[in-house]
This record gives C-alpha cells, structure tokens and sequence, in this order.
C-alpha cells in the first residue's frame, strides 16, 4: 500500500538529517560533509534550532535524546533539569494558586539542554566546540530569515513585551515593531553569550574534552549561571497568575545539577523494540498504547477506516489516563511500569474499549500504586480529583476561553531531529522550553528560560506533584526503534500531549499498512485532547477527536456515529513527523511539510 506524499523519501548512503526546520538541518549536514558523527551533527543541529525556532525551543529549555551508538548500547541522556530547592508545594499554596503558571519565572525549572548536549558531545563525539556551534553563531549574529509562525508569536506578546517583559521586547521589538515573516532577524546578545562561552573555555583547556567539560561548568557556575541567578533574585514577573511573581531557581540549582544517562523504556511490538524515556516523561504511553493495541488485527485493516481511528484512539484515552495517575519522576515515585505494559494489566483495560466512543477518564487499578487526577473541564472553571475508582462519566463543554496573551499566556511548543551516519550512530532529539513566549529575556544572554514546571500538579496525591529537585512529568519524547534487534529508525514530533500520538501513527502505519518514512508523515492526521493537558491551564476534552479534513467522509461520519467529538481541522495541520531509518546499507530521512519548515537532507 502506498499513499501520497508531499516530497520523496530522501535516500542514501553517507549520511541523512532531518529536523523541524531547514537550516538547522542544513547545519547538521554540514557537520556530516565535514566529517564529524551523527552525535556531533546532532549538536550544531540543536543549538540551531535554539536560534531559528525561538518560540520553540531555546538555550533556556531542555532536551531528552535517545542515542544508539554503532555497535553500541542505546542510552537515553536525561537533559530534563528538576525543580529548584525552593519549589516545595506549599511555595505555591502560599501564592493561593491551584495550577503552576503557564509563563514567567515561578515556573522556571534548571534549563537541561546546554549540559544535555555537552555530554553527547563529550562522550561520542569528534569535533570541538567551536566546530558545533559555528552555525547556531553564525545564525544568530548573521540572521536569518523568520518563518511565519515565530512573527506572529511575537507580535501576540507584543504588549506584554512593551508593558511587562521590557527586555525581551529589547530583543524582539525593533522600535515598537514587531518584525514581519521573511524578514532577516538577528540575535547578538544570544551570539555573543555563545561566543564568550567558546572563549572562555579554549583559554581553560587545550584540549577538546578539558573545552567541553569547561564550557559545562561556565553554565553551571560561570558567568551564565550567574546572570540567570541574579535577575531571578531580583526580578518580578507578570505570568498567567495576573499578578507579577519571583523566580525560585537559584544559582545554586543550576550548580548542582548534571545531565545524566538512563537505560531506555523498551518494548517488542511485531519485530520492533520500541525505546523511550523512562516515566518521567510521557514516553511510556507510546509502549502502553502499543500493549493494548497489540490485542487487535490491524494488518486487516485501512489506516483510513473509521475502526483504526477508534481502536488507537480509544488506546490512547487508556493509556493517558494512566499517565495522570501513575507517571512521575520515578528517583521519587514508584511508577509500575512493568505493571503497566503486562500482558494481563492490558488484557483487562483493552475489555474497556468497545464499539462506542468512551467519555470516560478512566486509569487503570493497580493496588498501592498510583494517585488521584485533576479534571478541569475545558472553556469552565469546574474542577474535580478523580482518582481509581473513578466511575461516572465526565461530559465536557465546549466554548474555547483562550488565555489572555498580556499576561503571558502564548503556548509553545517543540522542535525535533533526527540523524544516521555513514558508520551508522543514530540519534533522536525533542528540544524544547525556553520559548521566547516563556518569560523575560535574561538581559546580557539573550534567552530566556523554561517554563516546564507548569507541567507539576499542586496536588500532593498526584505522582507528578512538584517537590525540589523532582523532574517534570514532560511531554518531551524521542523515539528509537531496533528491528530484529539492529537500530532501524529514529523519529519523533513537536506538539505537546499530541507527540506521543502523531509518533505512534506514524509507526502503526509504517509497520502495519506499509507505507514508506515520507508516507507515513503525511498521511492524514488525528488527535485526541481527552485527557489533562500537560499545559497550563491544564484542561481536558472528553470526547475530543480532531481528524484533518483529508479522512474520506464516511470516516468522519462514521466516527461521529459512534460518539465521537468529531472537530474537522483543515486539511494538513495535524502532525510534524520527521523520521530516519537504516536497512540494508540503506540510509532513509524524511520530513513534515505541514507549515512548510521541517526539512530532510541525505545522500
């Protein structure tokens, strides 16, 4: 079976990139041209996007990332920095707030990326620091080209930078004026930041690992933490509270902290051992839907049909509801994974899924284990805890209340890439935090810094209540397969609660219905928001099934019939895929067309 595709599958032998945006990828391939590995292209790839996708991700954010090493062992690198020790819950009950605000300093976690990289970049790859941020340099003191996405962010922010955020509309804001798509932006402060860094730490060391082991500790404890420490002691901020708050990162949070390897999450699926991040992030409900879903013949099915809509769908309203009551940083909470992903657990939840749509939010039950869930019912302001026992059905409503964008309130989102050399390294990354909607510009550095904290609940029965030093629940999610137990592809997406969604189709289209890298990616999309969002203000949608307008309409139909909340999206706005693979000596990359950003380079 095939199906339409926007670009061609890019093949080849020597190595392929592929990332969320054009020149990221561009760089990583430069890094390849020149000699370096899929781990040191992964880096100048990273700290482009921090420069070109800035209200997707920036040096202020975080990154998980899944490495498999020729001939090597896959790890997971844990660039997801904790709480600071001052974020304990009663911090946040003193400020009577119910939710973590979606923007300003209270929510700022230990930015996990810069550390996150260097590590990567120590451990398996070849090239200097110089070498892998000469293109995140050039870019940011050069310029380059806005795509339209990051001009409307900020001119939605526009008057909070003029009224609130006055150093971040000293960045963004040329005289009052919100810079227009296409138009060439420039970053000094961001370049510079970079630049001393390089500097300081080639005059430290002589050598590649003593410059890259410098270049941590001037994060850490040099002369970036130390900026970071001193506007957060003393700046107030206006967030989605409506009031102005103070930072709990420290300095000393920044110090402490150190990106960290993990053995992956795995699980066989049809040949396949699917490898993700451990349940701190939401990683693992991409393998429990792949559990419940392994009960069903999909090979007989049309990836179009209204019954594979429903079967993952419904999957995946099962597994989310487990990721409310089970998933947290498990260094504090006992999260039973291999509960979880049994055969037996599975088994029972998949006797849940019917014919009909469910309105349910329904967890699993597993004795001694798991904690209560936040339902906050999208466009009120009704809240309740449903735990275990949950049982009556929750109806939603519908009128959308967006937050108010003065206050902070623009969601983000996510940047991805995807790499294979010629010697066959394989890397997988989700960067992300740090968008320049997250909060003020830190003056003299050029970025901001993250916002995941609004990821904890201030509920202490819940697995992912905030504590100090605990890692947010996050959305970030690489993905990694083997195939017959050899690396075989590396993919992943942007898009919050939805990457572990558009991931899982991508795969269950490419492994059941046969359709190639670049197929599979733009194939019609589909998503459902039924349970808590992982953003503030952390609201569901039971019901919820988003399908772009490509499905056939009998599709459509057919899905409403069943109780579906049907919302039609327009025609190619669900999904922003990229994904690499190898087989045979055969390199493979591609790439989402949808906004016209993402990009595969291969040859």
């Amino acid at each position: 079976m095939s199906g339409f595709t926007t670009r061609p599958e890019i093949l080849g032998t020597f190595g392929v990139v592929t990332s969320t945006h054009w020149l990221a990828t561009a760089a990583g391939m430069g890094i390849l041209e020149r000699g370096g590995n899929a781990f040191d292209a992964a880096v100048a790839t990273g700290f482009s996007l921090q420069v070109v996708e800035p209200h997707l991700n920036g040096p202020g954010g975080e990154v998980p990332i899944i490495v498999a090493p020729a001939n090597g062992s896959v790890k997971v690198i844990n660039g997801q920095g904790p709480a600071p020790a001052k974020a304990t819950l009663e911090a946040y009950q003193v400020l009577d707030l119910s939710v973590v605000p979606g923007s300003g300093l209270l929510s700022a976690v230990v930015p996990g990326a810069f550390d996150a990289w260097m590590l990567m970049l120590l451990d398996y790859g070849t090239m200097s620091l110089r070498d892998v941020l000469e293109h995140a340099i050039g870019f940011a003191r050069d310029g380059y080209p806005l795509v339209p996405n990051i001009a409307h962010t900020i001119n939605s922010v526009k008057s909070l930078f003029q009224e609130e955020w006055t150093s971040s509309a000293a960045i963004y804001l040329k005289d009052g004026i919100a810079p227009k798509p296409g138009e060439i932006f420039k970053n000094p402060k961001m370049a510079d930041m970079y630049a001393r860094i390089i500097s300081e730490a080639e005059a430290a060391s002589n050598t590649r690992e003593g410059q890259i082991e410098a270049a941590r500790k001037i994060w850490s404890e040099g002369f970036v933490a130390k900026k970071i420490d001193e506007y957060c002691l003393s700046a107030e901020v206006m967030d989605t509270s409506g009031r102005r708050n103070k930072a709990l990162l420290t300095g000393t949070d920044l110090a402490k902290w150190s990106a960290t390897y993990e053995e992956p999450l795995t699980y066989d699926y049809h040949g396949y051992t699917v490898c993700k991040t451990g349940p701190w992030g939401q990683g693992p409900v991409f393998l429990q839907q792949l559990a419940l879903l392994k009960g069903y013949d999909l090979n007989s099915l049309d990836e179009k049909s209204p019954e594979f809509v429903h079967l993952v769908t419904e999957s995946a309203k099962l597994a989310f509801a487990d990721r409310e009551a089970f998933y947290g940083d498990p260094d504090f909470v006992d999260v039973p994974m291999e509960e979880l992903l049994s055969d037996a657990y599975n088994k029972d939840r998949r006797s849940l899924i019917t014919d009909e749509a469910s309105l349910e939010i329904r967890p699993g039950k597993i004795a001694g284990k798991g904690g209560s869930i936040v339902v906050r019912l999208k466009g009120t302001s009704e809240e309740g805890k449903n735990n275990t026992d949950l049982g009556e059905p929750t109806v939603a409503r519908f009128d959308d209340e967006p937050v108010p964008d003065d206050k902070g309130g623009a969601k983000g989102d996510t940047c991805h890439l995807d790499i294979i050399d010629r010697w066959g390294n394989m890397v997988s990354a989700t960067p992300s935090g740090g968008w320049l909607q997250s909060s003020p510009i830190i003056p003299g550095l050029g970025f901001c810094l993250t916002n995941r904290a609004q990821m904890f609940w201030l509920d202490e029965n819940s697995p992912a209540c905030i504590a100090p030093g605990k890692r947010p629940r996050t959305t970030l999610t690489p993905s990694l397969a083997l195939k017959d137990g050899i690396p075989y592809m590396a993919f992943g997406t942007p898009g919050g609660d939805q990457q572990d969604q558009w991931s899982l189709h991508f795969f269950l289209r490419h492994v059941h219905f046969g359709l190639n890298l670049q197929e599979a990616i733009d194939a019609p999309g589909f998503q459902t928001a039924h349970f808590p969002s992982s953003f503030y203000p952390r609201e569901c949608d039971p019901g919820n099934l988003a399908l772009e307008g490509r499905f056939p309409q009998e599709t459509i139909d057919e899905l409403k019939r069943r109780g579906h909340k049907v919302v039609v999206e327009p025609d190619w706005s669900l999904g922003r895929m990229s994904a690499a693979a190898t087989e045979n000596g055969i390199l493979k990359a591609a790439a989402n067309a949808r906004f016209m950003q993402g990009y595969a380079i291969g040859r």
